[in-house]
Order: structure tokens, then C-alpha cells, then sequence
């Protein structure tokens, strides 16, 4: 198929199972060769109702089935012709949602396979009933065949109508993704090249001249600032690109799960590469006793309040980062620094509930975890607090 199918649901289900138990019934009245054409037409109606058959086949061969079956109930029927009439109608229409169908949705080849074969099924349709009329007239047979064609040929018409809409918007969406792929392209070569190489110009004519200690530090603060102003021009990029609607537990998982094991050398590592001290609480015994992705998400929430304290409060004198459980049973962490010194470095200042994109990330995905992320001033300085929540366990020998 071109285009991917939803499952069906449990409303079509029973739309389709009450359709063809209503139109299967007669048949339990009729001689026993009804029952041919009955079950075709049931048969038609079920692969024409529902996205994905219950078998283990695909749609296009289903569609394909119902056609072969179809010219052979017209060929191999036994029965009297005035049978044929009650289920004909329900099997005609079927057979013309599934030309449609097939046309708009299957490769090019299958379409052309299928198609050809379904539209001659449904244009040998009403031969099941004139070919056995008392009086053998071919004309009787020729007028049917002719005013199925019509019929035929508008599903033909409309399912051909529909591909080629559906592949004019698929031209249309990869169109806007190159375009947008060459509007990155353009920003990131305009700004966040533009510091970086400020910012190489500045170390290489370090390297060949003499600063004393005044001269360092107005350098260090000159790349500094065009390194946090590279950052944030690629957040608005990482903006753009972003796709508002696809939630953030659809994007791909990391590559490696981190845990709660992991948060000693990452706090560690934070605080060796800075002049910010602090502290991390972790819970004796909480590490490796969480959810995977509990510990997961719980490593990122810290992760991600690291990085926004480097970026927007280098200059923090205090971090204190908790880690333990609370009643639930959660998980709750909490970041907290003491807020950059007047006249330090850093982007603008945090506003509560603004964030970038890996805070509005990151909360999404707390939030399908079924728990909760909140981010804001507290006590001059800026606060990240989540709470997960956790699986309850058994009670460990000398834990309330």
C-alpha cells in the first residue's frame, strides 16, 4: 500500500460484523446453493469495510481474492438465477469501494494488477444472473455488461482522482521539507558559523600574541559570549525544526538509558569544569531499584537543568541537586542554583514556563511517563522539580 492504514477500530468492527451477519441471514432460508453467492458477497463486503482484513493477508491481495472469487461464482454457480438478485447489489458496491481503494492506495504495479482485475469482476457482475435467463439472448447480457461499465469506470475515474491528489500533496510536503532544509542550512551558515568563527579568529590570535591578565579575561568573556550566542541561535533553529505536533515520547529513544547510578559522575563532572560548587542528595540505595525509563527521565531532568545553568548561570555560586522518593511512591528531583552574580555572563535571563525546546521536550516527556516537571525562579536563583512516579513494590527489609 502507498499510505500506511490506522487499525481498524472497534466501532468498524461491529459496523462490519453486524453488515455481513444482516446480509448472510437470508441464505439460512434459501437452498443450499445460495449460500456460493451469499458468502461472496459477505465476503466483499468485509474486505471492503475494514482497513486491514482479519486474515494475515494484505489489502490489495484481500481486494484480489474477491475478484478471483467473484468470476468464480459467475462461472461455477449451480444455482436458479432469481438467487443471484438478493445479494448482487451488496456485492456490486463493495467491489466498487475496493477499485477505488486500490487504485488510490497500491503501488503502481499492484494497482494496475488488482485494479484491471477487480473492475473486470465488477463488469462480469451481472452475467451471474443473465447468462442462466430461460431464453438464452445475448442481448439481455451485452446491456448489463454495458451499464456496469459506467459505474466502473467513475470508481476508476475517482480512485485515479485521489492518487494523484495524495501524490501532489506528498510532492508538496518534500518540497517544503528541502526548503526548510535550505532556510537551516542558510542560519545556521549565517549565525551559528558566523560565532564559531569569530570565535576560531579569536583563539588563533591568542596563540600568536602576548595578553597579559586584563586581556585574557576581556577574551575569555568575548568567547564566551559568542559561544552562548552560537547556542542560542541554534536553539531558534532546533525551533523551527521541531514539529509541534509529534509528541515527545514519539521522537527516538537515546542511544544509551542512563540512571540514577550515573548522576554521581555527571554532577561531578559538572561541577569540575566551572567555578559553581554544590552538592548532589541522592537517597542511599534509590539507584537501580526505579523503572528503566523512570531513572532515565530523572538523569535528563538533571541533565537538562546542568546545561541551562551553564548556559544561563555560569556564574552560580551554589547547585544543590536531591534526589529521593516520596510518598505515591515518586520519584521527585530537584536542581537548584543560586542564580548568576549582576554583570556575569549568560543568555537572557529564564522566564517561568518559557524554557527551550529540550525543557519543553523534557516535560513532555515526563508527562507521558505520568508524572509531572515544573521549572521557575525560587530564592534569587532557578529551580527544576520533577516528580515520576513509580511502580508500587513490596516493602524492603527496613524501609518504612
Amino acid at each position: 500500500m502507498q499510505t500506511e492504514l490506522m487499525p481498524d477500530s472497534h466501532r468498524r468492527r461491529a459496523v462490519c460484523a453486524t453488515a455481513t451477519f444482516l446480509v448472510a441471514a437470508p441464505a439460512a432460508i434459501a437452498p443450499p446453493s445460495a449460500w456460493i453467492v451469499a458468502l461472496v458477497a459477505v465476503l466483499a463486503m468485509a474486505v471492503a469495510i475494514l482497513r486491514r482484513p482479519l486474515v494475515p493477508v494484505s489489502p490489495v491481495l484481500a481486494a484480489g481474492l474477491v475478484a478471483v472469487l467473484s468470476v468464480a461464482a459467475d462461472i461455477g454457480y449451480p444455482g436458479r438465477q432469481g438467487l443471484v438478485l438478493p445479494w448482487l447489489p451488496f456485492e456490486f458496491a463493495s467491489m466498487l469501494v475496493l477499485v477505488g481503494r486500490v487504485i488510490r492506495r497500491a503501488d503502481v504495479r499492484r494497482a494496475a494488477l488488482v485494479g484491471s482485475a477487480l473492475t473486470l469482476a465488477l463488469m462480469a457482475l451481472p452475467l451471474r444472473f443473465t447468462l442462466r435467463l430461460p431464453q438464452a439472448v445475448l442481448a439481455p447480457s451485452v446491456v448489463a455488461v454495458a451499464m456496469a461499465m459506467f459505474p466502473a469506470a467513475c470508481a476508476v475515474g475517482v480512485g485515479l482522482y485521489l492518487r494523484a491528489n495524495d501524490d501532489r500533496r506528498a510532492r508538496a510536503v518534500q518540497r517544503a521539507r528541502r526548503e526548510q532544509r535550505l532556510e537551516v542550512a542558510r542560519d545556521l551558515h549565517d549565525f551559528v558559523a558566523h560565532e564559531v568563527t569569530g570565535i576560531l579568529l579569536e583563539v588563533q590570535a591568542a596563540q600568536v600574541s602576548a595578553y597579559d591578565e586584563e586581556q585574557v579575561r576581556e577574551l575569555l568573556d568575548r568567547l564566551e559570549a559568542a559561544g552562548l550566542r552560537a547556542l542560542d541561535s541554534m536553539d531558534h533553529t532546533l525551533q523551527a525544526l521541531r514539529d509541534p505536533e509529534t509528541p515527545a515520547a514519539a521522537e527516538p529513544p537515546p542511544t544509551r538509558v542512563h540512571g540514577l547510578a550515573d548522576l554521581p559522575e555527571l554532577v561531578d563532572r559538572f561541577l569540575a569544569s566551572g567555578p559553581v560548587g554544590g552538592v548532589l542528595d541522592l537517597e542511599p540505595g534509590l539507584a537501580g531499584t526505579a523503572p528503566r525509563e523512570i531513572e532515565d527521565a530523572a538523569y535528563r531532568v538533571v541533565l537538562e537543568a546542568l546545561t541551562n545553568i551553564r548556559r544561563h548561570a555560569p556564574s552560580a555560586g551554589r547547585l544543590d541537586v536531591e534526589v529521593v522518593r516520596t510518598h505515591g511512591p515518586a520519584l521527585r528531583v530537584t536542581v537548584t542554583d543560586s542564580g548568576r552574580r549582576r554583570g556575569s555572563g549568560g543568555l537572557a535571563a529564564r522566564r517561568p514556563g518559557g524554557g527551550g525546546t529540550g525543557l519543553a521536550a523534557l516535560a513532555e516527556r515526563v508527562t507521558t511517563l505520568g508524572g509531572d516537571l515544573a521549572a521557575g525562579p525560587h530564592a534569587g536563583g532557578w529551580r527544576v522539580c520533577g516528580v515520576l512516579p513509580l511502580r508500587p513494590d513490596p516493602p524492603r527489609p527496613g524501609r518504612a
